[in-house]
């Protein structure tokens, strides 16, 4: 059986500079992944042919990257049950355009819409490991661990803040 993998999509090739946060923290958990610039709007049946083959395929979690309109996560939405998870991409008004289009999903089309930008890359691709991780021990236990590590920096850093304001 194939490892499952993430798929992400951009709505353009303009995107790429923000989503390659989230290609870091896929392959810092050694997740596999594709990336592909399709659009909802410009390359409709392309858009439907890719997401239905990448299904097939053991696809575990669409990644969809937009900004203005913003459709691309809502047309993934609608060929697949796996989880779908929104990007919104500043090209226009501050990117709310985009956090609108892709959080505005009709009942039963979900996606799951994360931050705005390079933020929201990171954390996309860190729910995306996390949906993996639930049946996947190890994946699992890398992100618990580096929670764990994460935890650790802000305690000593704050440790290291105390001992400043003691000499104050």
């Amino acid at each position: 059986m194939n490892k499952p993998f993430i798929v992400i999509l951009m709505g353009s090739d303009s995107d790429l500079p923000i989503m390659e946060a989230s290609f870091e923290v896929l392959k810092k958990f050694e997740v596999p992944f594709e990336v592909k610039v399709l659009s909802a709007h410009r390359t409709p049946e392309a858009t439907h042919r890719y997401v239905k083959d990448a299904d097939q395929r053991g696809c575990a979690a669409f990644i969809c990257a937009a900004g203005m309109a913003a459709h691309l996560a809502g047309a993934v939405a609608a060929n697949t049950l796996k989880p779908v998870i929104g990007v919104p991409i500043n090209s226009s008004l501050d990117g709310l355009d985009a956090l609108l289009s892709t959080v505005q999903m009709p009942g039963g089309i979900p996606v799951a819409t994360v931050a705005i930008g390079k933020a929201g890359a990171k954390n996309a691709a860190y729910l995306a490991a996390q949906i993996i991780g639930v049946s996947d021990g190890s994946l699992h236990q890398k992100l618990l661990e580096e929670r764990a590590a994460n935890a650790r920096a802000i305690l000593e850093k704050d440790a290291a803040l105390q001992e400043k304001l003691k000499s104050l």
